[in-house]
């Protein structure tokens, strides 16, 4: 390559150019200052500047990842804020990107920014994707090479897919099958991701063939979830699902409680658990990072992780054909962790533990630090996670809907209750999550298990005890839902008549 004499020939230059053998490359510019324009890539490539509209101003983060949709219109009614793109048809049979990639906020509330960014990362996922799948097995691929302090955004360029990186210059050639599939979803979870492939379907665009999947949830620091995860096994399981089932669990699970976990369906790994930097200690959350070890699972292609206080009510193998991150809206712009799809990957891990430190959570746990790592996200039905939490719906009775997939039982847990009622009626702080129908579903799964696994799902003195005095309590205060009127017939009580 010949250079003028006043310019150092770029690093990244060369280590592209070696990658084509040194052939004529045309190079499409994207969002950059002159330096790297044709004046700098002088007499043996051809450049050509990337023309676009750049997004409106008064579009925030906040319009593209709402407060609330309504899921049950059709998508055309509401339709995500316009970003505009190129005339793709102008910029055919580039080998190499170079664009100049902005960091954005870096905070909790997202600014416009970030929407620069994200329109200058579509842009050149689609201009990769558009150049490098017309002839994917003759033609030489086609590279990108961002500038800035920053990283390109991690949820469409992949560590795995990063070939060199130098100060502040990344080099990248992508997957371009998978990056194709998150370019078929919205701009943002102010729309559902779109059907992808049939329920069931084995198609997945030719992206993985065969791929290796399971369900997965973690237990660690204590025993209280052992019986939900024992009766979300069954329920995945009386769902018919064909995919695997792990369960990731820390030394503080026993040995009894592993053969119970290990005949109601699920595959044990061991982990050591993660401390989660930013929660108090002792709270909750404390040691909720230790989730984040899904990633390491890398002998499967992707993952749906869910949490133990949840049941599956009807098959959701389907939704294994989404791309990571893809999740359930909690409220503002984030998702619920409790259910999400990922795709395991080493580096992946390693860059959540390298930033867990450095990355604040909004609520101390996994939950606030995921919503930071990844921001673009891609929106699943509530129906898949359905939150058992009733303080915004006018419902004094609190039926579930009966078309939902999955069930997240917040507030006190059914294994903690009588089987008779959902003891949350008898809490003032947890009458919000209240609901005998939801119960009843939980108990129905229950009912179903083989005898030998209900024995883990006893209820202790202690947590009776609790029980007794709640309903005394709600019977004092002449609760009006009345549940504290109810018989107690549960076998597993301890004060029976």
């Amino acid at each position: 390559m010949t250079f003028p004499r006043h310019i150092t020939k770029p690093r990244w230059y060369e280590f592209v150019a070696k990658k084509l053998n040194n052939q004529r490359m045309k190079i499409g510019i994207v969002h950059t200052n002159d330096y790297y324009n044709e004046s700098t890539i002088y007499e043996d490539a051809e450049t050509v500047d990337i023309h676009f509209k750049r997004v409106a101003k008064n579009i925030q983060w906040s319009d593209l990842f709402p407060l609330w949709i309504e899921e049950s219109l059709p998508r055309d009614s509401q339709p995500c804020p316009e970003i505009p793109m190129p005339r793709f048809d102008e910029y055919d049979d580039l080998d190499l990107i170079v664009a100049r990639d902005p960091c954005g906020s870096g905070v909790e509330n997202r600014t416009f920014e970030d929407v620069i960014r994200l329109q200058i990362n579509l842009v050149v996922a689609d201009l990769l994707v558009r150049n490098g799948l017309k002839n994917l097995e003759s033609d030489p691929p086609v590279y990108v090479v961002f500038i800035g302090s920053c990283s390109p955004m991690r949820e469409l360029f992949r560590c795995e897919d990063l070939l060199w990186h130098e100060e502040n210059f990344w080099i990248y050639k992508p997957d371009l099958r998978r990056l194709k599939q998150k370019l078929l979803l919205p701009m943002g979870s102010c729309q559902l991701a779109p059907p992808i492939a049939k329920p069931g379907s084995t198609d997945q665009n030719n992206i993985i063939n065969q791929p290796k999947e399971a369900y997965v949830t973690v237990i660690h620091s204590s025993e209280d979830y052992v019986c939900g995860a024992i009766a979300l096994a069954q329920s995945i399981i009386q769902s018919n699902s064909t995919k695997d089932l792990v369960l990731l669990a820390d030394n503080s699970v026993s040995a009894k409680s592993l053969r119970g976990l290990k005949a109601a369906g699920w595959k044990i790994k061991h982990i050591e658990r993660i401390r989660s930097p930013h929660a108090q200690r002792t709270a909750y959350n404390e040691w909720n990072y230790s989730k984040l070890r899904i990633w390491q699972l890398t002998e499967y292609d992707k993952i749906i992780f869910i949490d133990a206080d949840l049941t599956i009510t009807r098959n959701i193998d389907g939704f294994f054909v989404y791309p990571q991150l893809s999740a359930v809206w909690n409220s503002r712009h984030i998702f619920n962790s409790g259910v999400m799809l990922i795709e395991p990957s080493t580096c992946t891990f390693e860059t959540l533990m390298e930033h867990r430190f450095k990355v604040n959570s909004y609520n101390g746990g996994d939950q606030g630090f995921l919503n930071e790592m990844f921001i673009w996200w891609h929106r699943w039905p509530i129906k898949l996670n359905f939150l058992k939490d009733f303080i915004v719906i006018p419902d004094l009775v609190h039926e579930i809907p009966e078309d939902i997939y999955a069930l997240h039982y917040l507030g006190l847990k059914p294994w903690m209750c009588y089987q008779d009622y959902d003891c949350n009626w008898d809490f003032e702080e947890y009458r919000r999550y209240a609901s005998d129908s939801a119960h009843e579903s939980w108990w129905k799964v229950y009912k179903a298990m083989p005898k030998e696994l209900r024995s883990y799902c006893a209820l202790s003195r202690q947590m009776e005890s609790r029980l007794r005095y709640a309903r005394r309590v709600a019977r004092n205060d002449s609760f009006p839902d009345e549940h504290w009127k109810i018989k107690v017939q549960d076998p597993r009580s301890h004060f029976l008549s």
